[in-house]
C-alpha cells in the first residue's frame, strides 16, 4: 500500500505526532510513539499498522533533520492550537472533562482485588480524585471481585490503605459481589431481549468459531430454552463449563473481543465475600456496565488496557445512560513492570522479600522506600495523561520527591564503609550541630577527642599533607596514609579551599542502607544487582529514629529508617 492510501486525515495525523513528540523530548522524535499516538487516536488504521510504521519513521527523519526552533515554528504553523512541549494537550495539569458538570458528576476507582496496589493505580487514584474535586463529585472505591479463584481479603485490604496513604478520601465503597442478585436481573433481561444466549460449545470449538466469523448453533436457539438454561446455572445444576452465557455481537467484527464474547460463566469456588451463595458470575465488561448504571457514574477515566466498545453495546442493549470514558496509557517505568503477571512470580520464587520490597512497584514497597504521597501526585500532574506509550523513568520521580523531602528531613551524618582517623594533639571538643542548614528543625551536641571514622571514598583521595576539614568541627593535616589514617590538629578556622568530609565520633552506631535499583535490564533479563546494601556508620543521633523517619545522609541521600540499624535509600 502506497501512503496516499492512507489518507490525508492520517498522514497529517503522523506528521502532527512526529513534531509534537520531537519538541517534547529536545528535537528527536521516536517513531515508536509516534505510531502508538497515531493508532489510538486512529484505531481504524490498526490493520494497516505496517504502513503506518513506515510513514512515522519517515515523518521522525524528515522532522529530526530539523532544529528544535524549526520544529516548534513548523509545528505552530500547520497545526495550530496544539501546543509544543512540555504544555501538550493532556500532559500537564488536568484538562476540563467533557460533559462534566459541578456538582453532578460521579467518578470510580475500580480495581480487581487480585494483587497489590501499585504506582499504575496511584497514579490513575490521583486522576480521578483530582477530577472529582475539581467538579466537586462522587467518588466510589469499587472492587471488581468477580473472579472468586483472583481475589482475596488481603488485596481489598491493599487498596483500602494504599488510597487512603495517598490521600484519596472516597465517598462511597462497595463490591460488585454486593449487587449479584441485581446483575442476575440484567443478564435475564438480555436474554429476554435476545440479546444473549445459552451455550455448551467447548472452548475450543468457541475459539476456532470467533476466529472463523462463524456463529455456533446455540446462537439461534429458542429464548425459553435459554431461560431455562439460565434458570439451571442460578440454582448452581450445571458444573464448571458445561455452559456459558453468551452476549449476540458481531461475528464479522474486526474486534474479536464483540464476537459473541462471554457474559457469565460458573466458577466452583467459594468467593471471600459471598462464600458458595453464588457460583455463576459475570465477566468483566458486563459487571462494569451494570455497576456503572447503578453508581451513577457520569466520567470513567481508566488505562487503555480496557476496551469499552462491548461494555457500551451491552449499555445500548439495557438502555442504560451514556458516559464518558477517557482512556490514557499505562503508566509504565523503566526497568519495573506494573504487571502482576510479571511481579508475582519474583514474589513466590523469593526473588524479592515480598510485594513490600522497596524494590517493587506497589504502593507498600513504594511507602517503605520513602516516597512520600505527595510526590506520587506532583508527578502524576507533571506527565499528565496521554493514549501514547510512555516508560517513565523512576529518576523523574525520584528527583521530586528529593524536593520535597529536603525541608523537612533531618540531616545526619553517615560514613559508608569507614576507614579509621587518628587525630594527633586534637582538643576535646563539643559542638552544636544543626539538623538542616535552613530550617529550625533542632540541633545535636557532638562530642570529638581525636579519634574518628571517613568514608573510604574520601580516604583514598588523600595524600600525606593533605589540609582538609570534619564537617561542623575543626581541619586536620594528614601525616599517614597507613591504617589507621593518621592526621595532626589544623585550627578551627574555616578555610575556603579546604575539602570537607563526614565523619562519625567513636560513639557512632552500625548502620546499612539498602540501595534499590531497576527490577529488569533491558531485553526483560532480571538485575541481579537491583538491591546493593552499603554498611557503615552513623552519629549518634540515628539512635533516636524511628522506623518509619526519613533522614538526609549528606552527600549520600534521603534514607527511611526500615528497622534498627537498617535504612532504605529513597532518593
Amino acid at each position: 500500500m502506497v501512503a496516499e492510501e492512507l489518507g490525508k486525515d492520517a498522514l497529517d495525523a503522523i506528521e502532527q505526532a512526529a513534531l509534537s513528540n520531537a519538541t517534547r523530548h529536545g528535537g528527536k522524535a521516536e517513531v515508536g510513539a509516534i505510531v502508538g499516538r497515531v493508532l489510538g487516536e486512529m484505531p481504524e488504521l490498526r490493520s494497516r499498522a505496517a504502513v503506518v510504521s513506515k510513514e512515522a519513521a519517515a515523518a521522525a527523519g524528515r522532522v529530526n533533520a530539523l532544529t528544535l526552533e524549526a520544529q516548534e515554528k513548523l509545528l505552530a504553523e500547520k497545526f495550530p492550537g496544539v501546543q509544543a512541549r512540555h504544555e501538550e494537550k493532556g500532559r500537564v495539569g488536568l484538562q476540563p472533562l467533557r460533559n462534566a458538570v459541578k456538582g453532578k458528576t460521579a467518578f470510580r476507582l475500580a480495581p480487581e482485588p487480585s494483587g497489590y496496589m501499585t504506582v499504575g493505580h496511584a497514579m490513575a487514584w490521583t486522576i480521578n480524585y483530582l477530577y472529582k474535586e475539581m467538579y466537586e463529585g462522587e467518588l466510589w472505591l469499587r472492587f471488581e471481585d468477580t473472579n472468586p479463584r483472583k481475589v482475596l481479603p488481603k488485596y481489598y485490604d491493599s487498596f483500602r490503605r494504599g488510597t487512603e496513604w495517598l490521600g484519596v478520601r472516597w465517598d462511597h465503597e462497595k463490591s460488585i459481589s454486593d449487587d449479584m442478585e441485581i446483575i442476575y436481573e440484567s443478564g435475564r433481561k438480555l436474554i429476554e431481549l435476545g440479546r444473549a444466549y445459552a451455550c455448551s460449545c467447548d472452548e475450543a470449538k468457541v475459539k476456532r468459531l470467533r476466529f472463523e466469523g462463524t456463529p455456533c448453533e446455540h446462537r439461534g436457539g429458542s429464548i425459553d430454552a435459554d431461560l431455562k438454561v439460565w434458570d439451571e446455572l442460578l440454582a448452581n445444576r450445571h458444573r464448571e463449563g458445561a455452559y456459558v452465557i453468551r452476549f449476540k455481537g458481531d461475528m464479522q467484527s474486526p474486534n474479536y473481543s464483540l464476537r459473541d464474547t462471554n457474559l457469565f460463566r460458573v466458577i466452583s469456588q467459594p468467593h471471600p465475600l459471598t462464600g458458595t451463595r453464588y457460583s455463576l458470575w459475570p465477566t468483566y465488561d458486563l459487571a462494569n456496565a451494570v455497576e456503572d448504571e447503578i453508581c451513577r457514574i457520569t466520567h470513567v477515566l481508566r488505562s487503555s488496557e480496557f476496551r469499552d466498545e462491548l461494555q457500551q453495546l451491552i449499555r445500548d442493549a439495557l438502555k442504560f445512560r451514556r458516559i464518558e470514558v477517557i482512556q490514557f496509557s499505562r503508566f509504565n517505568f523503566k526497568g519495573t513492570p506494573v504487571s502482576k503477571r510479571l511481579l508475582r512470580p519474583l514474589v513466590e520464587k523469593n526473588v524479592v522479600s515480598g510485594w513490600d520490597d522497596p524494590r517493587m512497584p506497589t504502593v507498600d514497597g513504594l511507602r517503605r522506600r520513602g516516597i512520600v504521597p505527595q510526590a506520587i501526585r506532583d508527578f502524576t500532574l507533571q506527565v499528565g495523561y496521554t493514549k501514547t506509550e510512555h516508560e517513565y523513568d523512576w529518576s523523574m520521580l525520584l528527583s521530586i520527591n528529593r524536593k520535597l523531602l529536603d525541608p523537612v528531613s533531618k540531616r545526619i551524618f553517615f560514613v559508608p564503609n569507614p576507614v579509621q582517623l587518628v587525630v594527633e594533639g586534637a582538643p576535646w571538643k563539643e559542638v552544636t550541630i544543626p539538623f538542616h542548614p535552613q530550617k529550625d528543625l533542632g540541633a545535636r551536641k557532638v562530642s570529638a577527642a581525636g579519634r574518628f571514622h571517613i568514608p573510604s571514598t574520601d580516604a583514598m583521595t588523600l595524600k600525606e599533607g593533605a589540609v582538609f576539614r570534619l564537617m561542623d568541627l575543626y581541619n586536620v593535616e594528614l601525616s599517614s596514609t597507613g591504617a589507621p589514617l593518621k592526621a595532626k590538629y589544623a585550627g578551627d578556622g574555616v578555610l575556603p579551599e579546604a575539602k570537607k568530609l563526614q565523619w562519625v565520633a567513636d560513639d557512632h552506631v552500625e548502620a546499612t542502607v539498602s540501595v534499590p535499583g531497576e527490577l529488569f535490564l533491558d531485553g526483560g533479563v532480571y538485575n541481579n544487582d537491583s538491591l546493593k546494601e552499603v554498611a557503615g556508620y552513623a552519629e549518634k543521633a540515628a539512635s533516636s529514629l524511628e522506623p518509619g523517619d526519613i533522614v538526609q545522609f549528606p552527600r549520600f541521600g534521603f534514607c527511611r529508617l526500615d528497622s534498627p540499624g537498617k535504612f532504605i535509600l529513597s532518593g
